[in-house]
């Protein structure tokens, strides 16, 4: 009759002693020196999905920024080659082929059409908001004044204002195929958006109303 084969007797697991296991220090050091060595104290590290990215990046931008301190601090950064001296910016990696033709108008200290055309419709912008501003002041002195508001007076500001407003329509709407202009010389980041002529006469019948006579 065979005879049953002898068990072994199972080892229970052995639990790595204390001298086994890395102290924090020991991982610190160990991190810093190889950033790849996966560490389970990191607070970027999750068992399931690994590292995080992003708390990765945060962690590594740290260390930068304090390096960055630390070498600011003691005086690393001072007596630098051009230091309080302007930049250099005579090439224009975005000029693409009007290099050579924004290096001439630079030189004889003129600005690309674009740019001027745009520094045109701002300036025409803040000249046909100044007689608004007159305006607003003529009809706050009139409203503290009450009632003692003649019909001459509220007469004058009718006639004042159906002229302002006419103005205003008339420079908004130059202004308008200025921007169609720039829109067509300018690429597209110096774009402007036209103006909505309607809405702003709206607005203007709303602050400035006309007066009964």
């Amino acid at each position: 009759m065979p005879t049953p084969p002898e068990s072994t007797p199972s080892t229970p697991p052995s639990t790595p002693s204390t001298s086994d296991t890395p102290n924090t220090s020991d991982q610190r050091e160990a991190q810093v020196s190889n950033p790849n060595a996966p560490s389970r104290r990191a607070p970027h590290y999750n068992p399931t999905l690994g590292y995080d990215p992003a708390a990765r990046m945060r962690a590594w931008r740290d260390v930068v920024e304090e390096q960055i301190a630390e070498a600011r601090e003691q005086g690393a950064f001072d007596n630098l080659p051009g230091n309080g001296k302007p930049l250099r910016l005579d090439s224009n990696p975005y000029a693409g082929d009007k290099a050579l033709a924004y290096s001439i108008l630079k030189n004889n200290h003129v600005a690309p059409p674009e740019i001027e055309r745009g520094h045109e419709v701002d300036a025409d912008l803040q000249r046909a908001e100044e007689p608004l501003r007159l305006l607003r002041h003529r009809l706050l002195t009139l409203r503290s004044r009450g009632k003692a508001v003649f019909a001459s007076d509220r007469r004058a500001w009718n006639i004042l204002r159906d002229r302002t407003l006419q103005r205003y329509a008339e420079d908004l709407r130059a202004i308008n195929s200025k921007i169609l202009s720039l829109n067509i010389i300018a690429p597209p980041a110096l774009h402007r958006r036209s103006i909505d002529v309607d809405a702003r006469i709206e607005a203007f019948a709303d602050e400035f109303p006309r007066m009964a006579e």
